[in-house]
Parts: C-alpha cells; sequence; structure tokens
C-alpha cells in the first residue's frame, strides 16, 4: 500500500508541475511584452520630451526677442557711471535718490556696487540722467 500513495503522490506532483509550467510560460510571455511595450513606451515619452524642450526653448528665444519691441531698450547699470553723473549735477546722495525715489542709503550701495537697482529704477535712474543741472535743480525745488 505504501508503494501505491508514493506512486499516486508522484504522479500528481509530476501533472501539477506540468499544469504550472504551462500557466507560467503564458505569463511569462504576457510579461516580456508588457516590458517591451513599457520599455517602447519610454523611449517615445524621451522622445516628446525632448521635443518638448526644444519647443519651449524655441518660444523663449521668440519671447526674449520680442520683449525689447515691448519694453524698449535693454537698461545697463554702471556703479562708477552713477557716482559720476551724481558727482556732475553736484547733488548729495539723498537728494539723487529723492528725484529717483529711493533712499539716499540706497544710491550709496548701488555707487559702491553692494546693490543694483531694479528694472523700474533703471527706468527713473535713466531718466533722470538725461537731466542737466538745472532741470535737477528745478525739479528739486518743486
Amino acid at each position: 500500500m505504501p508503494n501505491i500513495a508514493s506512486t499516486l503522490k508522484a504522479e500528481i506532483s509530476r501533472v501539477a508541475r506540468k499544469e504550472v509550467r504551462s500557466e507560467i510560460e503564458t505569463l511569462k510571455k504576457a510579461s516580456a511584452s508588457y516590458r517591451a511595450s513599457i520599455a517602447e513606451l519610454r523611449r517615445q515619452l524621451a522622445t516628446v520630451e525632448k521635443e518638448l524642450r526644444s519647443v519651449t526653448k524655441g518660444t523663449r528665444r521668440a519671447e526674449q526677442m520680442e520683449q525689447p519691441e515691448k519694453e524698449g531698450t535693454k537698461r545697463r547699470f554702471s556703479a562708477a557711471r552713477l557716482a559720476a553723473h551724481r558727482a556732475k549735477v553736484g547733488i548729495s546722495a539723498a537728494n539723487y535718490g529723492q528725484l529717483v525715489g529711493v533712499s539716499g542709503q540706497t544710491i550709496y550701495h548701488w555707487e559702491q556696487g553692494k546693490a543694483r537697482p531694479r528694472a523700474v529704477q533703471l527706468e527713473r535712474l535713466a531718466a533722470v540722467r538725461g537731466w542737466d543741472a538745472r532741470e535737477i535743480a528745478a525739479r528739486m525745488a518743486a
């Protein structure tokens, strides 16, 4: 009897392994196809992201090209030129700051290179630089 039981048990194990093997084969094939499709989707995503970056870069360049037309000329700042102009018109930093709309301390920081004016302040500085000493004196009196 023990011989029949062990034989039956061995046969059941063999058939079960055969069934499991066939099921696993289909799962392996499905898994391989899924991995292949995921890899293809990743390649497509990388391509699309690369195209998006180039398009975004192109639109940024186009916007930067259009901005000077919208905003006018781009202003540059020089601390030495600011100090030279203030000395030329002969006014204090506090008075110059009133003309620009900032404090005298801010003017000192700009002249020493410790700080830089913002875009709006650069426009005001450009306007003040366009005035001569008489016009500045008239504006300070007013």
